[in-house]
């Protein structure tokens, strides 16, 4: 089985696979602090809970294919790799790593892996060109030609950071659930928060996918929108632009690095 992990500044979201099949998935903080030792034992709580892999740490594992926002998390699990699955091939994407992906940017090394991944996920289930909506920490929205390139990205703030700053700056206002309201039209502080929160950022999404859309293709009808990431449920009813929601894209796109770099070579 191959175990995937995607670490993003908020969350981290580790995934099994059988073959092309996601069999099991976990969601927990990302922590800066967390050490190899720390990690390998969250590892071992986390996968000992499936049926399919023993007690053993390594048990079951065959690969790994690790992404991270975090460079100082990447280096623990590039350590738990080291001393915890020394004799499991392991990917770690990072420049010089192949992906298949031409990186169409002033500096390619500024990307998020991530992002690449994204997008060459996206690439092989969907096809291009496409704009892949990543509802996380940023909300990330990134193009890719029809040739499979990644052609460039917009970055805005947040669900989760934009109600935070609410509650922050606004004497008279707090952080609030991310929840439908009752109506656009709030009657009351919270539900007026909720609807600017939810509607805003719908009307964000539509806006700029439109707008790449037409800079991307000669028929903006032509480009699959795909979103993915934890906050994407909460605006896939209120856009107007998704085709698309594929919530383990970014371990889909882990699984086809993996397989371009170890199970291919």
């Amino acid at each position: 089985m191959l175990l995937t992990i995607d670490v993003g500044n908020t969350h981290t979201v580790l995934g099994l696979f059988d073959g092309e099949e996601i069999v099991e998935h976990w969601r927990i903080s990302t922590d800066a602090r967390r050490t190899a030792d720390e990690l390998a034992v969250l590892l071992q709580g986390l996968m000992g809970m499936h049926p399919l892999l023993g007690d053993d740490l390594g048990d079951g594992i065959e690969g790994i294919s690790i992404c991270s926002t975090v460079p100082s998390v990447l280096h623990e699990l590039r350590e738990v790799t080291r001393r915890y699955y020394g004799d499991v091939p392991a990917v770690l994407v990072e420049p010089g790593v192949k992906t298949g992906v031409p990186i169409l940017m002033d500096n390619p090394k500024e990307v998020g892996a991530d992002r690449i991944i994204n997008a060459l996920a996206a690439v092989e289930l969907y096809g291009g060109p496409a704009v892949v909506v990543d509802f996380g920490t940023a909300t990330t929205f990134d193009a890719v030609s029809a040739r499979g390139e990644y052609v460039g990205g917009v970055i805005a703030p947040g669900i989760e950071i934009s109600v935070d700053a609410l509650g922050v700056k606004g004497a008279q206002l707090r952080k609030i659930e991310l929840a439908r309201p009752r109506s656009v039209i709030g009657k009351n502080t919270v539900e007026a928060m909720q609807s600017g929160i939810l509607y805003g950022f719908a009307g964000q999404v539509d806006g700029v996918v439109q707008r790449m859309a037409r800079e991307l293709a000669e028929d903006p009808d032509e480009v699959t929108v795909i979103a993915t990431g934890g906050l994407a449920p909460m605006v896939l009813g209120e856009s107007s632009v998704i085709d698309e929601h594929e919530p383990w894209l970014t371990l889909i796109g882990l699984r086809l690095v993996y397989e371009r770099n170890i199970a291919r070579s």
